[in-house]
């Protein structure tokens, strides 16, 4: 009961600092579009209430944000959203809960894993979504926005996560886990 109390409440802050960490872009959609500030809260849920809190609030984020600010706009691009940053909370979490070590090259490797499978997942909505609406998403347009665009928000989270989650391992509030005898439940 307590551990679930402590993850629900980390969601809820975690939903506060991803509606609040786009304010730093200026709301420039460009700067939003390249920093990826609303990923980053979505990553650090996976990674500290696990795999079933990640896919909530990931997926309730971007439309919480909409309806809140107006940003980003709901269709195609806060759909989209909702559904890569919930594939983002869900692959990470779920890999890493399920990794026999927990540490910081069992944490890029799932962070690797999240990033393009969130991507992928943004790609098929957008092409579903903006196919519908009778306009063309070609291949140029997929790796121009979910990759060449994508570059500083993903140095940022290569760098920005594995410091947080070293620092709380530090302080003893998530410890890494490197039990040689951990198998993985099926």
């Amino acid at each position: 009961m307590k551990n679930t109390t402590n993850n629900m409440i980390l969601s809820a802050m975690f939903i506060a600092i991803g509606l609040v960490l786009p304010f730093f872009t200026g709301q420039v959609p460009q700067i939003g579009n390249m920093l990826l500030p609303m990923h980053i809260p979505v990553l650090l849920c996976g990674l500290i209430c696990g795999w079933k809190y990640g896919i909530l609030v990931g997926f309730i984020l971007p439309l919480l944000r909409h309806t809140i600010f107006g940003m980003p706009i709901l269709f195609p691009t806060g759909v989209a959203m909702a559904f890569e940053l919930a594939t983002y909370g869900f692959v990470i979490g779920f890999l890493y809960s399920h990794s026999r070590w927990q540490c910081i090259i069992s944490l890029y490797r799932c962070m690797i894993v999240s990033l393009i499978a969130g991507r992928i997942v943004w790609g098929i909505v957008m092409m579903f979504l903006v196919n519908v609406s009778s306009n063309p998403f070609t291949w140029q347009m997929f790796l121009s926005a979910a990759v060449l665009n994508a570059i500083p928000g993903i140095i940022l989270q290569f760098i920005l996560i594995p410091s947080v989650m070293l620092a709380l391992h530090k302080t003893g509030l998530v410890p890494f886990r490197s039990n040689t005898n951990y198998q993985i439940e099926g």
